[in-house]
């Protein structure tokens, strides 16, 4: 954040009015010049979070014979790799527009006043403090359970077995055998039986542990890995169907002109909640005295894939309504006004004007 302190001008002027008129103002940047300051209002940018979720399948050593020894069909031998969009989120964030910049100049007449500018020059706040965007949160995945080893279950007979068709009937084996004794330890029927329910609750963990681990030679391991995209838009008109993004379900996403993805389509539709500005004889001219404010326009946001509706919002954009001016009479010595903008559309937040004493 920048503060600057200054006196108020009651003279603003465009920034192409003042590269018009002075050369050397064209190399002007947001913040404190000789002449005074530059600030620009905001323009609604959208962030997409979307959560790619990434399904990878690694074959067990013994697929082959899922179906012949442990009566499971449809196993696959070969790896495969997908890709799904798993959730989709969206933030709305200000980015300065640079066809709204304006310029403050120095008046000695103007009351004492602060300015406060974000780090791009858009303008936050004036003799108050200004509303900070909030941070873009940090996707943080879900942690991995610990992969299973089959390897330590292997008994000496297994191993030492001369072939991988003996070694998959022995685990298979080995399988059905840890079900007997779970089916034993539940009825009732085990030669050793726990003392309580807690040590029966871990002897049924420690065996379903050990079938899964065996049975994973057989099926083969399922690993899933979530990664956040953040995509940013900055639509200034309405829009239908645009392609925001594409998901390949093999490559995950790709640019939105490459064919090999799926298509996901953003709509914007302005609803037109602020009139357009009616034009008069006497046009409303941007060097008029004051401080420019943006009157943000309502849309709403639609975002679909095949027809399904994925995220759908209504809000207000900066860039979809009109510019107004405040009048320099809010800033003259007679009164200390206290104006406050927000930081996303440009809107007033809060206009509080004191009478000098």
């Amino acid at each position: 954040m920048k503060r600057i302190t200054f006196l108020l001008a009651s003279l603003l002027v465009s920034c192409f009015t003042v590269c018009m008129a002075q050369t050397e103002l064209s190399k002007y940047q947001p913040g404190i010049t000789a002449e005074g300051a530059i600030y620009y209002l905001p323009k609604t940018a959208l962030n997409f979070l979307v959560q790619v979720e990434k399904t990878t399948y690694t074959p067990g050593e013994y697929a082959p014979y899922a179906e012949r020894y442990l009566a499971l069909r449809g196993v696959k031998n070969e790896k495969n790799v997908s890709y799904r969009v798993a959730n989709v989120l969206m933030q709305t964030v200000g980015v300065a527009d640079t066809a709204k910049c304006f310029a403050v100049k120095f008046n000695a007449k103007s009351t004492a006043s602060n300015m406060e500018l974000a780090d791009d020059g858009v303008l936050l706040a004036l003799n108050s403090q200004g509303i900070r965007q909030e941070r873009p949160r940090h996707f943080s995945p879900a942690p991995k359970p610990q992969a299973l080893n089959p390897r330590q279950y292997l008994n000496e007979e297994i191993l030492a077995a001369g072939s991988m068709t003996k070694r998959a009937e022995l685990i298979a084996q080995e399988i059905y055998n840890i079900r007997e004794s779970k089916n034993q330890l539940t009825r009732g029927e085990a030669d050793y039986m726990p003392k309580d329910g807690e040590q029966l609750r871990i002897m049924l963990s420690q065996l379903d542990s050990q079938e899964q681990a065996l049975t994973q030679l057989f099926t083969g391991v399922t690993e899933c890995d979530t990664t956040e995209y953040i995509i940013q838009t900055c639509p200034m008109t309405a829009v239908q169907d645009m392609v925001l993004f594409r998901l390949s379900q093999h490559l995950g996403i790709v640019n939105a002109d490459d064919l090999s993805g799926d298509p996901y389509y953003l709509t914007v539709e302005d609803l037109h909640t602020v009139p357009a500005p009616v034009e008069t004889k006497k046009k409303k001219k941007l060097e008029e005295e004051g401080i420019y404010v943006n009157i943000p326009g309502r849309i709403k946001v639609t975002l679909t894939n095949h027809g399904r509706e994925l995220y759908r919002d209504e809000f207000t954009a900066g860039q979809f309504g009109t510019v107004e001016l405040l009048s320099a009479e809010l800033f003259n010595k007679r009164y200390t006004t206290h104006l406050r903008l927000n930081p996303v559309n440009g809107g007033v937040e809060m206009i509080e004007a004191e009478q000098a004493k």
